[in-house]
């Protein structure tokens, strides 16, 4: 079949023509909207889940829902060691700039974007001039207000200040932050202690987030109450109906048809993943001869999809490992079995090691990202099926 007209898109966070299976959250979402648009308290929202369900996805989706209620919104991507004053100001620079023209008051304005100058400069308070970093707000800064160095007085008054610019238009606010886990413990701490106070002041900003299973686990760390703090949507594979939708419906729009096996078949290779349902319709659709595909359209296309996968998606992970984190990583996957999570003194057992003497390889992994610790003792990989890509390397 025509591959220019194939529908399908498996990328880094770019949305698959039929998003499908996340109706729940959008729909709570919509609530959360509304109630805030109302004057009514609402949480801040958490999405977790592993990579390739589509977190990233969602959360775009989520913030086209709040553009299109007129709100002011702003996203980041959180990286590891990475200051929050600096990517906070941009998304908080971008989110007012939409508010802005509705606001009647040109001075207030102004003078909020004069506090978020005086937040944002504070980033570079203690570097070299040759490396100070200016935010790109064209006012000067205000003195006084969200500049006092500890991020957690400093957040709270930005936030806080934001709101009511945003109360004033009868709207409201939200800062998107994906990969919500990378933050610095100070940052996560200073970003729940705000979300405390926007809520106990019934102000119309929340913040959105998404983040690996142990999310939760991290901001818990940070404060006890962060469970009672966010609205939290765990994001998972897709049912067997949302998995077949998401194939049939962009399908149905360039006139081809699945064989009910074959959808069988996809079903079983992709596992409800939506990044692995994706990447196999889309080499499905260049191996099919015509409509209807059918399942030995499947077969022949599965082992190219899966090399596909095992360069993109699971190698360029694995290189990026030392080898003492790849060993760390196969003994996890013989003593995972299916992916699950796995304590990890049966690891050090496989190894015939002492705990004590894998930390550095378990931390590095936790590092870069390829395995997580939801609870105290074990471990699990961040990305689905990466055991059995490691199982199938060792065979």
């Amino acid at each position: 079949m025509d591959p220019v007209r194939n529908p399908y898109a498996p990328g880094a966070g770019q949305r698959p023509p039929e998003l499908a299976g996340r109706e729940k959250q959008i729909d709570a979402f919509d609530v959360v909207l509304e109630r805030i648009s109302r004057g009514r308290p609402e949480r801040s929202v958490m999405l977790t889940g592993l990579r390739g369900v589509g977190k990233t996805v969602l959360l775009n989706k989520l913030r086209s829902a709040a553009i299109a209620r007129k709100w002011g919104t702003g996203k980041i991507e959180a990286r590891p060691g990475q200051d929050l004053r600096r990517p906070l100001s941009s998304a908080l620079h971008m989110a007012v700039r939409e508010v802005a023209p509705a606001h009647r008051d040109p001075e207030r304005v102004e003078r909020f974007l004069g506090v978020l100058k005086s937040f944002a400069l504070r980033a570079t308070a203690d570097k070299s001039m040759r490396e100070r970093w200016q935010p790109g707000i064209d006012v000067p800064a205000v003195k006084g207000r969200a500049d006092s160095g500890d991020i957690e007085i400093d957040l709270v008054e930005l936030l806080l200040d934001a709101a009511e610019l945003a109360r004033d238009v009868g709207v409201g606010i939200a800062v998107f932050i994906d990969e919500m886990q990378d933050l610095a413990p100070d940052d996560v701490s200073a970003i729940c202690g705000a979300c405390h106070e926007l809520s106990q002041d019934g102000a119309p900003l929340i913040v959105v987030g998404a983040g690996l299973p142990h999310l939760p686990a991290v901001l818990s760390a940070s404060r006890s109450y962060s469970e009672r703090l966010f609205a939290y949507h765990r994001i998972d594979r897709l049912d067997r109906e949302s998995a077949d939708r998401a194939l049939t419906v962009p399908a149905e729009w360039e006139d081809v048809e699945f064989e009910q096996d074959a959808l069988d078949a996809l079903y079983a290779a992709a596992d409800g993943y939506p990044y692995f349902v994706q990447a196999y319709g889309k080499v499905v659709w260049d191996q099919a001869a015509a409509s209807p595909i059918t399942t030995d359209d499947v077969r022949v296309a599965s082992p190219l999809a899966e090399d596909e996968l095992a360069v993109g998606f699971f190698g360029s992970r694995y290189e990026r490992a030392t080898p003492a984190e790849r060993e760390y990583m196969r003994a996890m996957a013989d003593v995972a079995g299916d992916d699950g999570q796995v304590a990890t003194a049966l690891i050090a057992k496989e190894l015939d090691r002492k705990p004590a003497s894998l930390s550095p390889a378990r931390d590095g992994l936790i590092k870069k990202g390829l395995i997580y610790s939801a609870e105290r003792g074990a471990i699990g990989f961040t990305v689905p099926h990466f055991g059995r890509y490691l199982r199938a390397q060792a065979d």
